[in-house]
């Protein structure tokens, strides 16, 4: 038995392979490395869907319709009062996603992309005592979604730095979220049902929780020449180092490496981030020696959730909000999956060993 159901194969999938030994993702067949960056989060939303939709609209087509549909979901805003507003954002984001009509055809997958990306924002913004600001259609979607946070259109490199990372975690395998994603979908029912499974999974420190904790270690620390003294205190104490080892990733997880290059990229035109970044740089330079040293018997490298807090901050979404902007980008992938078990799974239906007790025998 293998708990946790750890190398039990689930799924057949067209969509994402996740090789932990090598440190490779690939993506409907391009390696991470040819899309993040190169290719934006539209063309790979719609590269996850192709297949699985028979009305799918051709590339130019979908960014508009994708437009189109980030206007409808502004409708939505409307529905945040004070006991959104009381909620972390990842729940009042949920809440609102969850009026969505559950259907399975193409416009209520653009509707489920379209809204993380048009909430959010809103909810932040409501925070804040500020108004939302209403989508841009004609504008690419990461580039919207900062104009609707910040109401300043983003430079080049700004935009592109968001749109990096929503494609470096729009689909990863078989993890938490998606399988469960893929289990609702199993029971035919519908896609906003599968969405609001990802988001539920998603919320859980253990998945998708951990950039924000990685922004306390980074102020905690302060400066580059405090790194080791602080790192060796916290493990001493037993702490966790957020940011470091992966359940799959035995070598450094590839999408660290995409997300620190558009750290860096954005970087150039900043007055702030550099230091930022220098300090992150030494912080993990300082992690791995230490970690190395401590547990030589266990590959702990950097995983995605490093540079994920770095490149967050730098786009003004708060810690709190990190994990909500990765559901952004991972909807993608938990809607192609769930189309894919619709079209080519079975209902989900494991077995469970059963280690309670006994009915007690008969006198």
């Amino acid at each position: 038995m293998s708990m946790g159901l750890e190398n039990v194969v689930a799924a057949e999938t067209r969509l994402s392979s996740v090789d932990g030994a090598n440190g490779v993702l690939v993506i409907k067949g391009y390696a991470l490395d040819q899309i993040a960056g190169h290719k934006p989060f539209e063309e790979v939303a719609r590269l996850l869907f192709t297949g699985l939709f028979d009305d799918l609209p051709d590339a130019g087509a979908f960014a508009a319709r994708l437009g189109r549909a980030r206007e409808e979901a502004f409708a939505l805003v409307q529905r945040i009062d004070d006991g959104i507003l009381a909620l972390p954002p990842m729940d009042g984001m949920r809440a609102l996603i969850a009026r969505i009509h559950d259907g399975e055809d193409i416009d209520t997958a653009l509707r489920l992309l379209a809204a993380p990306a048009v909430l959010l924002p809103a909810i932040l913004r409501r925070r804040r005592g500020l108004s939302p600001l209403p989508p841009r259609p004609g504008q690419g979607h990461a580039a919207d979604m900062l104009h609707m946070l910040t109401g300043k259109m983003p430079s080049p490199e700004v935009a592109g730095a968001l749109d990096t990372y929503l494609v470096t975690v729009a689909d990863h395998g078989l993890n938490a979220s998606t399988f469960a994603a893929r289990v609702v979908a199993s029971t035919w029912s519908g896609l906003t049902s599968s969405v609001l499974a990802g988001l539920a999974a998603l919320k859980g420190p253990l998945h998708g929780g951990a950039p924000g904790p990685i922004i306390a270690m980074l102020d905690g620390i302060g400066r580059p020449d405090n790194a080791e003294a602080w790192i060796e205190a916290a493990l001493a104490r037993g702490d966790r180092l957020m940011g470091f080892g992966h359940r799959i990733y035995k070598v450094r997880d590839p999408r660290a490496d995409a997300l620190k290059a558009a750290v860096r990229r954005m970087s150039e035109g900043s007055n702030v981030l550099p230091g930022r970044l220098m300090l992150a740089e030494a912080v993990e330079a300082a992690a791995l020696r230490i970690l190395q040293a401590h547990k030589p018997d266990r590959p702990l490298d950097v995983n995605v959730e490093f540079y994920t807090a770095l490149l967050l901050e730098a786009l003004g979404f708060p810690p709190d909000a990190f994990t909500a902007v990765f559901a952004t980008g991972r909807t993608a992938g938990w809607l192609a999956h769930a189309r894919e078990q619709r079209l080519t799974g079975r209902l989900i239906r494991p077995q469970s060993a059963y280690v309670g007790p006994e009915p007690a025998e008969a006198a």
